[in-house]
């Protein structure tokens, strides 16, 4: 049993980001052998609103000490490297000086798709790898087609798989064909790992999902 205890605040923009990060930080904790205790906040509006409603978030929380602020916001065709920037921009580092950003570029449903094999392997769905393009609903689409093809029922666009594709995703392979899913992993990886230190830049830990994964 961990003597580690790490206490976290999701904010989400939506189900779908949701589900599948705290999936990711499930899997995470496990490995760096830290209980987690995760606190959950989502956005009213989706993507145009999320970084006020982020704002929003912080102000009406009380975090406990060293809890760590986890951000999730598409990219949305606006590049990480610039959303990750107006998400960090928006936290409240006296509230929270530990935080991770979460950003998938340019969408979560392309995190879900990062490892075909495994998500063929898990769910027998085949889908064939997808080059980057940003394109609204592109990589939610796919991923819903895939499922119904395989025999799937879905019911909220795919979230409800987030857990099976998680713990069968071969993380090395995925954050290799994703380097917007690379930078959270390392970034939760190294917040674990501190159990409550702050995390500092985001993407600045290269190397840690590959290291751990090996």
């Amino acid at each position: 049993m961990s003597s580690r205890t790490t206490s976290l605040r999701l904010f989400a923009e939506d189900t779908a980001h949701e589900s599948f990060v705290q999936s990711v930080v499930r899997r995470i904790a496990r490995e760096e052998d830290v209980a987690t205790i995760v606190h959950t906040g989502s956005a009213v509006g989706g993507a145009g609103r999320a970084l006020k409603e982020l704002k929003l978030h912080q102000r009406l929380v009380s975090p406990v000490s060293g809890e760590v602020l986890v951000a999730v916001i598409d990219a949305n065709c606006k590049g990480w490297a610039d959303v990750s920037r107006d998400i960090r921009g928006t936290i409240d580092t006296a509230k929270f000086p530990a935080w991770v950003i979460a950003c998938p570029d340019p969408h979560v449903e392309r995190w879900y798709l990062a490892d075909p094999t495994s998500l063929e392997n898990a769910l027998g769905v085949h889908i064939t790898p997808m080059r980057y393009k940003c394109e609204r609903a592109r990589y939610k689409a796919a991923f819903t087609h895939a499922l119904r093809a395989a025999g799937h029922v879905v019911r909220l666009g795919g979230a409800e798989f987030a857990e099976d594709v998680v713990e069968a995703m071969d993380l090395y392979e995925a954050c290799k064909a994703d380097a917007s899913l690379r930078h959270f992993v390392d970034d939760l990886r190294s917040a674990l790992r501190r159990t409550g230190g702050p995390v500092g830049e985001p993407g600045r830990s290269a190397g840690r999902c590959t290291e751990a994964l090996t």
